[in-house]
């Protein structure tokens, strides 16, 4: 089963399943987990090839989905699940697979389409490979070297959460061949049956400067959650969570109450 973060203890309400994106961790949600679990337990995820979850060959949305499952399952067989970027599509994923296990459905910055920005995750892939984690000792001797071909700081400190750096050799918490094979598997969205649709609440949330969300994929998400809401967070891009914490929480907590 995939690793589980748990933040809060138990309540009358549904859990709520975090599913992040990819490169990300149930670590990098702990602020916001903490956050919501005031009023219900939040379990924040690490996907498979991530964090200290199993590693896979299959990366594909069915089987992430069945991950999911298995995890709400674990935890009294029906949740509220939000999930980010690949986590959203996982997390739309399930909802039409697994109807019955998702009460309301939340959906940061993303839409069930194909994307075409690979060269770029696929770089930052390479860049990780390529880090003569032998030579490491410090997480700024890692940054040093991995700003050759990451200019971006925030990018490299993002990717370098998840170096370990203690527990035996230095090594990244990734399975970062599997995730190369799997790319455009990841980026992809793949063909449903005839018919599937997730009738249960749904939110979509948005970064107002983020192109993953279109006007034009509102009638596409409808299709397949036709009580789609869609609110866009102002002043936020992709990572509206790391950008715009307080507000994504507000709007959670409101959907969810």
């Amino acid at each position: 089963m995939l690793n589980t973060v748990l933040h809060g203890a138990k309540t009358d309400a549904p859990p709520l399943v975090i599913a992040p994106g990819l490169f990300g961790s149930a670590r990098n949600w702990s602020a916001i987990s903490k956050q919501l679990s005031e009023k219900r337990q939040v379990i924040a995820l690490d996907m498979r090839n991530h964090g200290d979850s199993f590693w896979d060959d299959d990366h594909s949305y069915p089987a992430m989905a069945d991950d999911i499952a298995e995890v709400i399952n674990s935890h009294g067989g029906q949740a509220d699940v939000l999930g980010h970027s690949m986590g959203g599509k996982a997390a739309m994923m399930l909802a039409l697979n697994h109807p019955d296990l998702v009460r309301r459905l939340i959906v940061a910055d993303m839409a069930p389409k194909s994307y075409k920005h690979g060269d770029s995750h696929g770089a930052l892939i390479e860049a990780m490979q390529a880090l003569p984690l032998e030579e490491i000792e410090t997480r700024s001797q890692a940054d040093r070297l991995l700003s050759v071909q990451i200019q971006d700081p925030g990018t490299r400190a993002f990717l370098l959460q998840s170096l370990s750096l203690r527990d035996g050799p230095v090594r990244w918490k990734f399975n970062l061949q599997a995730l190369k094979n799997n790319l455009d598997t990841i980026l992809e969205w793949p063909d449903l049956p005839l018919g599937s649709e997730f009738d249960g609440p749904a939110l979509f949330l948005s970064g107002a400067n983020s192109y993953y969300v279109e006007p034009d994929d509102h009638d596409l998400i409808r299709a397949l959650f036709p009580q789609a809401e869609f609110v866009e967070i102002k002043n936020a891009g992709h990572w509206l969570h790391a950008e715009r914490p307080r507000e994504v929480e507000a709007e959670v907590e409101r959907f969810l109450s």
